[in-house]
């Protein structure tokens, strides 16, 4: 792998990969293989041709480097791995492209996150002033720019009795029976929730079923994480729901809002 460094923004902390140690290891190995810039190379003896922020992989090639070092009984099985990297696309953060020989994984905004602000020098610093202190100034430009963002934009406050808000509140403790999930601002999931009823044309008892059957599914239960990612999937689940033709579980054994839908 060559030398240099990577970003890695503060935000990462709100993400889904941050609440698994492991899984958090395999996304910054991601970032870390990803290519700087254009060029090709030979992989498996075949000339592979990259964009900035793509790399080429293999489901053993990257568990062979991923549990490097690692004691073989905590190293990472390749099938888990590759299921990990699944769900990177299934929520954006990747895409991957395979054929018989290898994979090309895609950093998805790799450009808006990765570019470089000024040419570094042999010894790691900018021409006119040190990256940490042209990092730090640029922190306390962009601070301030989010100050007046925030002062511009009213958040909208449901109360504790607001049917969105109920829902939000229910997806959240169902999430937590799978997920260590610090509490998120519900303010904002009862916000999405609306949007998924009122724009996406759905009533709200469509989505207390679907908050219950997604937290409870053995693959959905991993990638509905926030009321975002229910709202975004919402369609792709409802299929596979009908499909399935899942057993209806009792009014009696649903987790209640206690609204009249």
């Amino acid at each position: 792998m060559n030398l240099g460094y990577i970003k890695l923004y503060r935000k990462v902390t709100s993400s889904f990969v941050w609440t698994n140690s492991d899984m958090f290891k395999l996304w910054i190995l991601c970032l870390m293989k990803a290519s700087h810039e254009d060029r090709k190379f030979l992989f498996n003896g075949q000339e592979v041709r990259l964009t900035s922020g793509q790399f080429v992989t293999g489901a053993h090639a990257i568990a062979k480097e991923y549990n490097e070092g690692v004691p073989s009984d905590k190293a990472i099985a390749w099938r888990t791995l590759w299921r990990w990297l699944k769900k990177f696309e299934n929520e954006e953060l990747l895409t991957i492209q395979s054929n018989a020989r290898y994979s090309v994984i895609t950093i998805k905004n790799w450009s808006d996150y990765q570019s470089s602000d000024k040419p570094l020098t042999s010894d790691g610093q900018s021409g006119d002033k040190p990256l940490t202190t042209y990092k730090n100034d640029k922190n306390d430009k962009n601070e301030k720019n989010n100050n007046i963002t925030s002062k511009k934009s009213k958040k909208r406050i449901y109360s504790d009795d607001d049917p969105n808000k109920k829902l939000a509140v229910l997806l959240f403790k169902l999430i937590q029976k799978n997920q260590n999930i610090k509490e998120p601002d519900l303010d904002k999931w009862a916000n999405t929730i609306r949007l998924t009823i009122e724009s996406d044309k759905r009533t709200g008892k469509e989505v207390q079923d679907m908050i219950v059957w997604a937290t409870s599914n053995d693959f959905w239960s991993g990638v509905i994480l926030s009321a975002t990612s229910l709202r975004k999937h919402f369609d792709k689940m409802l299929a596979q729901k009908n499909k399935r033709k899942q057993q209806s579980v009792s009014d009696e054994e649903l987790p209640e809002t206690g609204e009249e839908w």
